[in-house]
């Protein structure tokens, strides 16, 4: 018996061993291009290609930051991204979740109207892109904020559709009903006790509607100018027939990675909940 035990001890050990190094080796496989680029954003331009490679910069320094914000207008950027990524990101939303709703409880469009506003997301962007640019162009809303919140709301609203829905109908319809019963209108059941109980939901879809604005690159550059260029599209500034600004690029995706990461850290207890409760179950 002692040794059967002490076998299972064992056996116990090198399990959490190997657990250990498995998340130690994806650490390492995720942090480690993050470390690479902030270190060469603050390496001076003569480390870039040194061989061996400069782990630790001798001088830190603060210029391409500077640099990528101020000179390459990477600071109006992140202003543009911040104004239409969150506003689409709200309308979609909004609409997302009337829509949602509306699906799962009242069956609005038959069996297949879910299926078929989730299929819109299928079409390749650059598809559609050339005439949403000749629209725009007529309609006069070209390189303008609300021109790339309209298109960035229709981008995101499928899949934000798609996951409140899933949500909205494995949510139990008791409490609504009770609402009801107790004289509330529907509107009222909706708002004080639908939208709170799918909040994880709600939250979860803004979230990936937010980080796929922010990221988006092809409709900014065909739908943007000078004015309403957003985050990803100062990135092809830094190629340059004279070379590639590495520490300048490697500057502006440290800055760019703020935004997402305090979203996520911040909307996390209810993005889990929202993934594994609402998206997962069909």
């Amino acid at each position: 018996m002692a040794a059967r035990g002490s076998s299972f001890l064992s056996q116990r050990r090198l399990a959490s061993i190997g657990r250990y190094l498995l998340l130690g080796f994806f650490l390492l496989f995720v942090l480690a291009p993050i470390y690479w680029m902030f270190n060469t954003s603050i390496k001076p331009s003569s480390d870039y290609l040194a061989i061996p490679p400069v782990w630790f910069p001798d001088e830190p320094t603060l210029v391409h930051y500077e640099a990528a914000l101020f000179t390459y207008r990477g600071l109006q950027g992140i202003i543009n991204s911040l104004i239409v990524s969150l506003s689409a990101t709200a309308l979609s939303a909004l609409l997302g979740t009337l829509m949602a709703y509306s699906l799962a409880r009242f069956n609005t469009g038959g069996q297949h109207l879910s299926f078929w506003v989730l299929s819109q997301r299928f079409l390749p962007p650059v598809g559609i892109v050339l005439p949403v640019f000749l629209i725009y162009r007529n309609l006069g809303i070209h390189d303008t904020h609300f021109g790339l919140i309209m298109a960035y709301t229709v981008f995101t609203l499928p899949v934000s559709v798609w996951m409140m829905f899933a949500y909205f109908r494995q949510m139990p319809k008791s409490m609504e009903e009770a609402a009801l019963v107790d004289g509330w209108t529907r509107w009222q059941a909706f708002w004080r006790v639908a939208v709170p109980l799918a909040a994880p939901a709600i939250v979860a879809a803004a979230v990936f509607a937010f980080i796929a604005c922010w990221t988006e690159f092809f409709f900014a550059l065909v739908l943007t100018g000078r004015t309403a260029f957003t985050l990803p599209t100062v990135f092809r500034s830094f190629i340059g027939f004279q070379g590639a600004q590495y520490g300048e690029a490697a500057a502006l995706a440290i800055v760019s990675l703020g935004p997402s990461i305090v979203l996520g850290v911040l909307a996390q207890k209810h993005l889990v909940r929202g993934l594994t409760l609402g998206a997962v179950r069909g």
